[in-house]
């Protein structure tokens, strides 16, 4: 058996990093309010590097191991473009919730979301031993939607009309995935 490294893709790599540089990324993605209508159903709001920083301390002293937090850096130019977290684990289940987010607009579409997903969830069902993961996604994402499609994740549901969002009325999806489902049909996978 060929040992593989979990976190590293042929684009990006996940890793965890200072808090100081994860602030300074955090917040030149913040400014764009693109992104945050993307990530988030909160209204955007601007947070100063400093803020930022404190909180991502203050986080990581809270932390248990519910959560996995990694950010998302490039192969060819070593740069962050965004984050990837699990979170609500349930260890008796073996079920946990994903979220990632893409920053840098410049990589949207560009699958380097779809191969850091793909990375999460190799870890979450080979190393963690999950037996699924679930996500939520604006109805207007799209993108994101045909992204988490090509890593295997299927619609279970949707709340109808369940935020508001420049003056209209938006479903939330949950999307979900089994192991067996990745395992068998992962269009990453090897051979």
């Amino acid at each position: 058996m060929a040992i593989t490294n979990l976190f590293l893709g042929t684009k990006v790599r996940l890793v965890v990093e200072d808090p100081q540089v994860e602030a300074k990324a955090w917040s030149q993605w913040l400014r764009n309010s693109e992104y945050m209508l993307l990530l988030d159903t909160d209204p955007p709001v601007l947070w100063s590097e400093k803020t930022l920083k404190d909180r991502i301390e203050k986080d990581l002293e809270e932390s248990h191991e519910d959560v996995f937090y990694a950010m998302i850096r490039t192969l060819e130019e070593d740069r962050y473009i965004g984050f990837l977290a699990f979170f609500e684990t349930f260890w008796n289940h073996g079920d946990a919730w994903v979220a990632i987010g893409l920053g840098e607009a410049e990589f949207w579409g560009k699958g380097y979301g779809s191969e850091a997903m793909h990375l999460a969830l190799r870890y979450a069902f080979n190393e963690l031993n999950f037996h699924r993961v679930t996500l939520g996604v604006f109805e207007y994402n799209q993108r994101a939607i045909r992204s988490y499609q090509k890593v295997g994740f299927v619609e279970e549901g949707r709340i109808r009309g369940e935020f508001l969002r420049q003056g209209k009325r938006w479903d939330m999806i949950f999307m979900g995935i089994l192991r067996e489902e990745w395992n068998n049909n992962n269009p990453f996978q090897p051979g």
